[in-house]
């Protein structure tokens, strides 16, 4: 996942740069864009969230295992147009027109290594005890925590700061 995520933020990166460096108007189009992706996104957490608390799934062990989880962690990400609009919407205040192409590697790098330890450090914890049915049980509330977090983001990026 860590992977497709850096490959992700590196063709996002470098595709806001090129945008950037073609019309000047493109900054305004990718942070209304990236507003308008955030409200989305922040009103599809609340709304999860304000249905409550998710039912049971049945308890079967459903997890890939070696290879088969790699490349699905790997594609699940790459083939993600949340990620896409995520990167765009962070990613557009940031860069300015013909960034180095040595800073988008390094922006690519950067999102795989957040990404890569932030799921390796998940599956660890939820791999010990009754991590997943805590996880499970509190889901709703994560959820309202990521749609009022989007909603930050979209008033910090309409109002300059971000």
């Amino acid at each position: 996942h860590g992977i497709g995520f850096g490959i992700y933020a590196f063709l996002a990166a470098a595709g806001v740069d090129t945008a950037l460096s073609l019309h000047d108007a493109t900054e305004t189009v990718l942070r209304w864009g990236g507003t308008a992706i955030l409200l989305f996104l922040g009103y599809t957490f609340l709304k999860h969230a304000l249905s409550g608390p998710y039912g049971q799934p049945d308890d079967g062990d459903h997890a890939p295992s070696g290879s088969t989880g790699f490349i699905q962690g790997f594609l699940i990400a790459l083939l993600n147009p949340k990620i896409l609009a995520w990167m765009l919407a962070i990613y557009a205040p940031f860069i300015e027109a013909d960034i180095p192409l040595q800073t988008l590697m390094w922006m690519g790098l950067m999102g795989t290594v957040i990404d890569g330890t932030w799921y390796v450090t998940v599956a660890t914890v939820l791999t010990r005890g009754d991590g997943v049915s805590r996880l499970r049980s509190q889901a709703h509330r994560i959820d309202g925590a990521m749609g009022v977090l989007m909603f930050v983001f979209a008033a910090l990026l309409m109002g300059g700061w971000l």
